[in-house]
């Protein structure tokens, strides 16, 4: 067990390398589909859309292995995690520090659309101002609690302009979640009647986490085609009119990234170095990928095996982290694009409703878990301040690049407070977290 591991930990340290050069990769062959012409019939369509594929297909074959890893994982950890002491100690505080960070991080948002103003500095058209087809709403906590069927899935129909009407399956991370704990504390309360399934549910865990090895293997060459597709399709001429905007989110979550984070673990006792180096694979995957829950399996597996977070507690926090801990996404995010819809449509803000960001930030999280995108949140947000939520249609067309941003600080997150936690409660392996990270050539060797 113990060889695995350190072969694991061989694995991610270098990971992290292998994402970084495919993304210089994708890099390069994104901007040759640009110049080559990305539309259909140009020369760079093929490329462009070859590179979508195959980061289509990698974030498909992760999703499809998050609700078996997190099922699985959780249902093993309430049978672990029992046996602590501080089991509900545990499960507060990673509510209290996910809702310290979210605070910071909206005040932050907050500071800087009062000093930046970016929405006095635009030249977005008014005509772009359109309310999106998804809104958030406070009901929807409620209504993504409770699982709708016992495998947390949900069908989706679509109907086309030409009428033809197309319907697909999702799943709901936070169901999951709920279904899983609901089974896991019952079949401990059952007794010997469930020692049987939580033989299975440990047999099935050690299957999904070599399948998932299998297809983190392969994440250079999804990164290739995620990056890739996302330079050829949106490339950065998109930024000219929304620039202050867009360096108003980015001075934000590289505020709250490079700045708060590692002044958190610092202060905890922490190196915010090797924290970085431990979990930089999930927040680079994170970056191209644009998925909390398609990078959640490496989120989990560095958080783990790099970092030293225990299995027991980590199966938890990471998956309830995915779903409902989003600096990114749920607080800085929100913050400075209430603010620039105010000031671009001229509505006044007055100290309540900068008290009201904060709270739809730090509790609203929990509102839209389960739902995708950070349209969900901002058009919570509007409707709770009373603006327009047009609004948001003015900021549409350059989200996805806003998006890798805002998803690398999700996953920082997400891995930050597990490890805070950790150690904050005397179970973190200082060892593992501390330990010297091996040389990029060590990724030859994968966990096995």
């Amino acid at each position: 067990m113990a060889a695995a591991q350190a072969k694991s930990s061989r694995f991610i340290s270098g990971f992290g390398i292998q994402v970084l050069a495919a993304m210089v990769v994708g890099l390069g062959l994104g901007l040759l589909a640009r110049n080559l012409g990305p539309a259909e019939g140009q020369a760079g369509y093929v490329l462009a859309e070859t590179l979508h594929q195959v980061g289509a297909i990698f974030i498909q074959l992760l999703r499809t292995l998050v609700p078996p890893l997190v099922f699985t994982a959780i249902v093993a950890s309430i049978a672990n995690i029992a046996q602590m002491q501080n089991a509900a100690r545990l499960v507060w505080r990673t509510l209290f520090w996910f809702a310290v960070t979210a605070l910071i991080a909206v005040l932050i948002g907050i500071a800087l659309g009062l000093i930046l103003q970016p929405g006095l500095h635009t030249s977005v058209a008014a005509a772009a101002a359109k309310a999106p087809k998804t809104h958030g709403s406070w009901l929807d906590f409620l209504t993504g609690l409770v699982p709708g069927n016992i495998l947390g899935l949900a069908a989706s129909t679509k109907i086309s302009d030409a009428g033809a009407a197309t319907t697909s399956l999702s799943f709901n991370v936070l169901q999951i979640v709920v279904i899983s704990l609901v089974a896991g504390v019952a079949a401990l309360k059952v007794g010997e009647a469930g020692e049987a399934f939580l033989k299975f549910n440990a047999s099935a865990l050690a299957i999904v986490r070599k399948v998932l090895w299998w297809v983190i293997r392969l994440t250079p060459i999804g990164t290739i085609g995620l990056f890739g597709n996302a330079v050829a399709q949106y490339g950065w001429t998109t930024l000219g009119q929304l620039g202050a905007f867009t360096g108003a989110i980015y001075l934000g979550l590289a505020l709250v990234l490079l700045v708060v984070y590692p002044t958190i673990l610092a202060l905890n006792g922490l190196n915010p170095v090797k924290f970085f180096q431990g979990a930089w694979p999930a927040i680079q995957l994170g970056f191209v990928s644009r998925s909390s829950v398609g990078t959640l399996p490496v989120t989990e597996a560095v958080t783990e095996t790099s970092l030293g977070v225990p299995r027991a507690y980590a199966a938890f926090a990471v998956p309830f982290g995915a779903t409902t801990k989003m600096d990114g996404c749920a607080a800085i995010y929100p913050a400075i694009s209430a603010i620039f819809v105010a000031q671009f449509f001229g509505v006044h803000l007055g100290v309540s409703d900068y008290f009201l960001i904060v709270f739809v930030s730090v509790i609203g999280s929990a509102a839209t878990a389960g739902l995708t995108g950070a349209t969900v949140m901002l058009t919570l947000t509007l409707s709770t301040l009373g603006l327009p939520l047009e609004g948001a249609g003015l900021l549409l067309a350059i989200d996805p690049i806003l998006d890798m941003g805002r998803t690398a600080v999700n996953v920082a997150g997400q891995a930050l407070v597990p490890t805070i936690v950790s150690k904050r409660e005397g179970i973190l392996d200082l060892d593992i977290y501390n330990a010297a990270r091996v040389p990029a050539e060590a990724t030859l060797h994968a966990a096995e």
